[in-house]
């Protein structure tokens, strides 16, 4: 079993905090485990933070909060990992926020290592963060339209796919966390994820966060979504995304045998 979405984002980047996630991995039954951090936490990829923090207070305050390092830190810590014999497979990657306008800025930064995987998510929608429980119901869900919100996150997630930046989708159905749904049938929506996401062979992840951390009803990607992924052969992604070693593999099990995956 693989958990495809581990963060060391709560703990220093050395190998003593990784081999916390190896022991609960291996605790847990998984054979594989794939270890990030958000973009954000790197200084050399706060341009395109910079239109968040200007769009909102509380956004500058959160981001502003953050203790930054060099990049060259995780390059670091990756290095000294793939030296170690470690009992389990473990890759080593990035959760890159992903916007339009940052495509190039991206393209350039993230050719500079060689990851064994990238992930793409959406945050945000057009600089205004989506899925923070302090402030994002105030700023965004409560002020604009649903249907809007959800029509602009398919917009992106598309051109993301299209982008060809990423290995992997990240949580692609993740707007659902505070229960807003939007009047109008997504179907046709995730029939064409689902055939880009083939086109381009990316992972598509059916991420277990939103039910352990928001209390969401579905145990990863919603069924309407997934019956278009399995109906075009899409390569989907287990994935808990951890935050704390306690967390990891969290509820994989159930995902596994819920999808049928080997």
């Amino acid at each position: 079993m693989i958990d495809g979405h581990i963060h060391l984002e709560n703990g220093p980047l050395s190998t003593d905090y990784v081999m916390q996630f190896v022991q609960a991995a291996i605790d847990t039954g998984l054979d594989t485990i794939q270890i990030l951090d958000h973009t954000h936490r790197f200084i050399e990829f706060q341009p395109m933070y910079e239109p968040l923090k200007k769009a909102s207070l509380y956004q500058k305050e959160w981001f502003e909060k953050k203790q930054l390092e060099p990049l060259q830190h995780y390059y670091d810590l990756i290095e000294n990992m793939k030296e170690m014999k470690l009992p389990i497979e473990v890759r080593f990657g990035l959760e890159v926020c992903y916007a339009p306008q940052d495509k190039v800025f991206l393209k350039n930064i993230l050719a500079q290592y060689p990851y064994d995987f990238l992930i793409g998510s959406i945050h945000s929608i057009d600089g205004l963060l989506y899925d923070m429980n302090a402030f994002s119901r105030e700023i965004l869900w409560d002020k604009f339209n649903t249907n809007q919100i959800y029509q602009r996150y398919y917009e992106i997630m598309k051109d993301m796919i299209k982008s060809d930046l990423f290995t992997q989708i990240g949580h692609p159905d993740q707007l659902k966390i505070f229960h807003y749904e939007p009047d109008f049938d997504l179907t046709s929506t995730y029939e064409e994820i689902a055939k880009l996401a083939k086109q381009h062979d990316v992972y598509m992840e059916s991420n277990t966060g939103c039910h352990y951390r928001y209390h969401h009803e579905d145990l990863g990607t919603n069924e309407q979504f997934m019956k278009q992924l399995v109906k075009y052969g899409v390569k989907i992604m287990p994935a808990s995304d951890a935050h704390v070693p306690e967390h990891v593999g969290m509820n994989i099990k159930e995902l596994y045998e819920k999808l049928q995956l080997n």
